[in-house]
Formats: C-alpha cells, sequence, structure tokens
C-alpha cells in the first residue's frame, strides 16, 4: 500500500469515528423539519413541543413531549411506490410518488395495530383520521413528487397524504370531489393514536 493511500484512509477512519452521531439525535447537517410524527413512537429524535419554535403546531393546539422529525431526505430516502389517481382539481389522472404511510410511521417506530388511528395534519390546520387498516388497505402514501417533479409548498405539497382512490371500489364510484376527504396536502404532522 502507497504511503499517501494509506495516511488519507488512517485520517478518514479518525474523522469517521469522531462523527458518532447518537442514535436519538438528528444529524446537524439534516435539513429543515417536514414532518413530525408523534404519539405512539419509540424512536424519537427531538424533545417536547416548544411553543416558541413550533409556533404552528402550538397554535393548533398539537402537543407531545417527544418525536420523530423527518427531513425531505429522510422521507425521499425510503422506499418510493407510484400511484395515478384521478385528480379532483382538473379531472386527470397524475403521477404520484413516495413511500407508503405506515412506512413513514414505522421508520419513526409507531407503534400501531390496525385500530390504531393516524391524525394527518395540514398547515392550514385540516386534520383527517384514518385508520391504520384503512392506511393499509388504501395503500396510502406520503407523495413527495407529482408528475416527477418535487411538490412545493403553496401548491399541494411539499409532502401529500393520499391515495389511488381509482383503485378503491369503494371510492372510485363516489364523485372526485368526495374522494379525497381524508388525503390532507401540505402534510406535516402525524399523530400516532
Amino acid at each position: 500500500m502507497k504511503k499517501r493511500q494509506f495516511l488519507g484512509s488512517a485520517a478518514l477512519a479518525g474523522v469517521a469515528a469522531a462523527v458518532t452521531i447518537p442514535a436519538r439525535a438528528a444529524p446537524k447537517d439534516a435539513g429543515p423539519a417536514l414532518l413530525t410524527i408523534s404519539g405512539a413512537i419509540d424512536k424519537p429524535n427531538r424533545g417536547k413541543l416548544d411553543a416558541v419554535k413550533d409556533q404552528m403546531m402550538y397554535k393548533q393546539k398539537v402537543n407531545f413531549s417527544q418525536a420523530h422529525a423527518f427531513d425531505f431526505a429522510a422521507i425521499a430516502a425510503l422506499p418510493a411506490i407510484t400511484i395515478k389517481p384521478t385528480l379532483e382539481y382538473d379531472g386527470k389522472p397524475h403521477t404520484l410518488s413516495g413511500p407508503l404511510l405506515l412506512d413513514v410511521v414505522k421508520a419513526a417506530g409507531g407503534k400501531f395495530n390496525d385500530g390504531s388511528k393516524l391524525l394527518l395534519r395540514a398547515v392550514d390546520g385540516y386534520v383527517a383520521g384514518v385508520t391504520v387498516a384503512q392506511a393499509r388497505m388504501q395503500r396510502y402514501i406520503v407523495a413527495t413528487h407529482m408528475d416527477g417533479a418535487a411538490m412545493a409548498l403553496g401548491g399541494l405539497g411539499p409532502l401529500w397524504a393520499i391515495y389511488d382512490a381509482d383503485k378503491v371500489p369503494d371510492m372510485a364510484g363516489k364523485p372526485l370531489p368526495e374522494r379525497f376527504g381524508s388525503c390532507p396536502w401540505a402534510l406535516y404532522h402525524i399523530e400516532v393514536a
């Protein structure tokens, strides 16, 4: 082995050993939190709600002693699936992709069974409740992309809890505006109850 390679490898090993991140702490270089999961979880990476720093959650009466916060990269790193529901906004099918909602909750250490409820909260305060059984059967995703592009805040994103209503028989027969009442766009908080 050449001396330069050996010294470079040794230096990298020393840096890697010095940059040990506690399992319960978010990396210091993580981006801003886009989604916070609280309630029945066992992998928290942040502490209790802060009435100043968590102003929107505080004003919407969210409260927790610990939670798991995800930035965009952490959500995008989870295995994604693609769905193509017809949306009520233009009556056309659109391609949405992102991880399964239950996979996101599991990544936060969600403790649940089929009867557990997930409260999905949007930035405007809208809250939809779905059971774990419903989220599994209807294959809800946390969409990060629509038609190949990341969704923006001010539109339907950056995150949207949604399923392919066209493939759920009970919903496919309903008028488009009645299919997505349990699908908050601009999703930012999930409570596992």
